[in-house]
């Protein structure tokens, strides 16, 4: 007899961190599954951390990258399967719009392939999950919006 999947519910946090240059806006990026996608930097909610918390500590460790939050950008939702313990996951995010203060991307954790800068338009052909995308889009929005 087949045993049915488990269901488990995760929170996460991550930020779309930027920076202002002289030729426009650049919005770091990490690289996981072997350099084959490109993602938001987000992690898990640890036990006695807000999700603010959690977003500056994982875009910190997932890109190298210190930056101050200046707005919410949103939530997503999306399930999916762990294998190794048969357990259907539906995971939240919630995103936050960080403006970069300090820090290298080569300074990234093992977490992820790489991180990289990318200017807005290139970080919205290259990001791989529809859930950061529409996350990315609302942070052009809020971005140019500041900008007027």
């Amino acid at each position: 007899m087949i045993k049915p999947a488990a269901l488990i519910k995760q929170t996460s946090a991550g930020g779309v961190i930027f920076r202002r240059l002289a030729n426009g806006i650049e919005i770091a990026l990490v690289s996981v599954k072997g350099g084959k996608a490109w993602c938001l930097p987000k992690g898990i909610v640890d036990k006695g951390e807000t999700p603010e918390m959690t977003a500056v500590r994982e875009v910190r460790e997932e890109t190298g990258l210190t930056g101050r939050i200046v707005d919410k950008l949103g939530d997503i939702n999306y399930w999916y399967y762990i294998k190794g313990e048969n357990a259907k996951c539906r995971k939240s995010v919630s995103f936050y719009l960080m403006e970069y203060l300090r820090g290298n991307t080569a300074d990234h954790d093992a977490e992820v392939d790489s991180a990289e800068w990318f200017s807005l338009n290139t970080a919205l052909e290259k990001i791989s999950y529809r859930g950061d995308r529409s996350i990315l889009e609302k942070a052009n929005a809020r971005l140019k919006e500041s900008e007027a």
